[in-house]
Order: structure tokens, then C-alpha cells, then sequence
């Protein structure tokens, strides 16, 4: 079976660095993957993305060596088991607030008897090997997120969960879930106890703990601080962020005069 790399980053102590992917295009998911990220999480929740479109985006990632993985839109194990099914190495899981909800969401990821997952790899054993059905279990990767009070509250009971390999950290809905600014790249005393906090349970049970970041040096900081599964950003926020970049670039070389080569 096709190896997770992500597994093996995080067997070595290693840090994976994650791009999340919003634009519902299989070429820019190609794109994104041959540029050097460990990882690439097709948003089903907040992007624009609908099933048929990730299966073309798992083909494009598929040519390297990054890891694919998907958010799904909610905790629902159909939709789940479809993503597995198509090819996914790993699903993140939105707003999981006790160890109830973590259960459930493991048990879609996992082939009885760990699990609840229906059989039927279509696309999974073509990117994974013929030997996907007996391996499958050690290899998926189930993610929860941790982005609510309760959440937070129940995080300890979250991470002790055989079945959750790793705790991530949606820092916007945290922040307002805690009743404080929405943002990610958080200084907050407020939201830095947070964020210690569930990387101090993922620590104390042998999981990983990861996050959502919006800058290279936030996120540096965050993998010196423990964390081995960060997000920088999205394709969409680096094409709008390029794009204004160079359109201010040769806006202020036009306002102060500068003539071109013709």
C-alpha cells in the first residue's frame, strides 16, 4: 500500500506542512501539489468544491507525493466513507465537541471491527495498491477538530480516543466559540491558553496536534511550540494575495512616473 507520508513525518517527530485547497479546479490542485507541501486538504466545508470535483482534484494531487486529504462538511459518515473511497489518506472532521462525536467520526474512517466503514474502495485502490482493503485501517488518518467550547472542554477525553490520530485547531471558530476576536495567527493570552492547552492533550496521549495559520513565520513558531501538522495558507489566499501584490507593484511604479521599455 501506498505509503502516508504524513504517518511517517510524525513517527520521526516531524512537522507536516499542509496547504489547504478551495478552488474547485483540478489543474491549480496540480498545481499546488508539485510545489512542495507535505500535504493538501480539499475544503468540502467552506470551499466551492463538490464531490465529483474532488475525485479530478485527487487525480491532479496524485502525480506527487503529497498527501491527500479532505475537510469534510460535517460529521456525516456517507459523505466520510465516499471521500475515503475515492482516494483520501486522511479526513479532518469540523466542530467535534466530545469523545461521543469523536467516536462516531473515527468509526466512519475504520473497516470492522475497529470500525463502521462500508467496504468499497472504487478509486482507493488504484492510488493506494490492491493490498488497500487489509491495510487501510493503520494507514487513514482521522482528524478531529477542535474548534468549539465544548470541544476545548472535552479535549483530554477527545485525544484519548484510540481511533483520532490527531487534534486540529480551527482558530476563527475557536475564537468565537470563547467569545473573542475572529482570527487565525492568535496572540490572545485567551486563545494562546487555548491552543496550549490542546496541544498539551494531544501530547499527554501520543497524538498530534495541528493548525490553522495564516503566515510562514506564525506558523514556525507554532511547529518550534509542539505542533507537527500546520496549515500556512489556501490557493485561493495565495493567488489573491500575489495578484494584489504585483497589481500594487506596477500601480505606484505608474504613479511615480516610471516609463516602461516601449
Amino acid at each position: 500500500m501506498r505509503e502516508n507520508r504524513l504517518r511517517t513525518l510524525w513517527q520521526h517527530g516531524d512537522a507536516a506542512l499542509c496547504a489547504w485547497l478551495s478552488i474547485p479546479s483540478s489543474f491549480s490542485a496540480e498545481l499546488m501539489a508539485h510545489t512542495g507541501f507535505d500535504c493538501l486538504t480539499i475544503d468540502m466545508q467552506h470551499g466551492l468544491i463538490d464531490y465529483q470535483m474532488a475525485v479530478t482534484m485527487l487525480q491532479a494531487i496524485s502525480t506527487t507525493d503529497a498527501v491527500p486529504l479532505a475537510r469534510v462538511p460535517w460529521n456525516d459518515p456517507g459523505t466520510i466513507m465516499k471521500l475515503l473511497d475515492a482516494g483520501c489518506y486522511g479526513i479532518i472532521c469540523p466542530m467535534i465537541n466530545n469523545a461521543g462525536e469523536a467516536a462516531a467520526f473515527a468509526a466512519a474512517c475504520r473497516y470492522p471491527p475497529a470500525g463502521m466503514r462500508s467496504y468499497g474502495p472504487k478509486r482507493a485502490t488504484l492510488y493506494a495498491g490492491s493490498d488497500y482493503p487489509e491495510r487501510a485501517n493503520e494507514t487513514i488518518l482521522a482528524i478531529a477538530m477542535i474548534e468549539t467550547a465544548d470541544g476545548l472542554a472535552n479535549v483530554d477525553e477527545i485525544a484519548a480516543l484510540p481511533g483520532i490520530d490527531a487534534l486540529y485547531i480551527g482558530p476563527a471558530d475557536l475564537s468565537l466559540a470563547l467569545g473573542r476576536q475572529q482570527r487565525v495567527d492568535q496572540t490572545d493570552p485567551v486563545m494562546v491558553e487555548a491552543l496550549e492547552t490542546v496541544l498539551a492533550a494531544a501530547q499527554r496521549h501520543g497524538k498530534v496536534a495541528g493548525l490553522h495559520t495564516g503566515s510562514p513565520e506564525y506558523a514556525r513558531a507554532m511547529v518550534d511550540k509542539g505542533f507537527r501538522f500546520v496549515t500556512v495558507a489556501t490557493d485561493a489566499g495565495f493567488l489573491e494575495n500575489e495578484a494584489r501584490r504585483v497589481a500594487g507593484i506596477v500601480r505606484n511604479a505608474a504613479a511615480a512616473g516610471a516609463r516602461g521599455p516601449y
